[in-house]
């Protein structure tokens, strides 16, 4: 069992434990003398480390993604934490818990698989439910689902974060629906449920999360498209116009070409779809952020790179009650 996490690691800290090494490269100093860069990661984060000495020798150890026993001696380096390494040598998978190594969502895979099946059982359209029924039917696609990250490092970047945004964008549409007039709600809730459904075999989660193969040379887009023809293929008389719309939906879900969708969103679905998915990714990896330097004197998080700006924290603490004054009248009218 781990004695250390990564998260509580503080500086001139000594450790001897095991972590997972995601990263595993040869360099050279200054001085021409070779290390070894190596990135450890546990369930509470990443951190990067050196072995300065022998770095050819220890390089023999080890493989990127083994599990790996290091001792070693925390410093501050460039406003952050590095661990020189002086040991470390492989630890075989069946000697650790992996899930001490891989971040996982807060909520029960299986409690969020039956919150997804209670909403599907919910769907009126009869061609939709039964298409969304053929993938959680799917014994292989249903445990990768509740399994698979929803990306690799921008948000939800852990087991079961597909899961868990999936349900999240579901609640956000059926607050949606209830707003605006017209709404096709049972294809927005399939193009929520299915819109990322090819990361399933985009990414890899065996290990540390890295893309396969087939998420390099295709994408979850292309993925997504070809399971929905070959499910609808097994609905007889499955409507042409809904597999369009639906698989409209998932080639604009990311708004523009340079985002990555060979399609802009060109039905108030699509839009709606791809609006809410960009705004709880965004959310999320904010308050992850936040929440992660929560800790930390500034009222700012450190830059961050991805939006190229740096987060307001304020001075609300979780747990803090926020009071709502406006007036019963007001929240009523509010409430129309």
């Amino acid at each position: 069992m781990k004695q250390v996490f990564i998260k509580n690691i503080k500086e001139k800290d000594r450790i001897d434990d095991t972590f997972l090494a995601t990263k595993k490269e040869m360099g050279m100093s200054k001085s021409g003398k070779p290390y070894l860069a190596i990135k450890l990661m546990d369930k509470t984060g990443e951190l990067e480390a050196r072995v300065w000495d022998e770095a050819e020798s220890c390089s023999k150890n080890f493989e990127r993604n083994d599990f790996v026993k290091v001792r070693g001696y925390a410093l501050a380096y460039q406003g952050g934490l590095q661990l020189n390494i002086s040991e470390i040598a492989k630890v075989d998978e069946d000697k650790v818990a992996i899930s001490e190594f891989l971040p996982a969502s807060a909520r029960d895979p299986d409690e969020m698989m039956a919150e997804l099946e209670s909403i599907v059982a919910g769907i009126r359209d009869n061609s939709i439910k039964k298409l969304l029924i053929l993938f959680l039917e799917d014994a292989k696609i249903k445990n990768l689902l509740k399994l698979a990250p929803a990306a690799k490092s921008m948000h939800h970047p852990y087991l079961g974060g597909l899961l868990e945004h999936i349900l999240s964008l579901c609640r956000l549409i059926d607050g949606v629906t209830k707003h605006y007039r017209n709404i096709n709600k049972d294809l927005l809730l399939a193009g929520a449920i299915l819109h990322d459904i090819g990361k399933i075999y985009e990414l890899k989660f065996e290990r540390a999360f890295d893309y396969s193969d087939e998420g390099r040379l295709l994408g979850h887009i292309t993925i997504g498209i070809e399971m929905i023809d070959k499910k609808s293929e097994r609905i007889p008389g499955f409507p042409e116009e809904t597999a369009m719309l639906l698989k409209h939906m998932l080639l604009s879900h990311h708004g523009y070409l340079e985002f990555g969708s060979p399609k802009r969103p060109k039905t108030v679905e699509a839009v709606i779809l791809y609006y809410l998915d960009d705004m709880d990714s965004k959310v999320q990896s904010m308050q992850t952020l936040i929440e992660k330097e929560r800790e930390t004197p500034s009222n700012w998080t450190s830059y961050h790179k991805l939006y190229e700006r740096y987060i307001y924290k304020g001075s609300y603490q979780e747990g803090q009650e926020i009071v709502d004054e406006r007036s019963d009248a007001e929240l009523e009218l509010f409430k129309k």
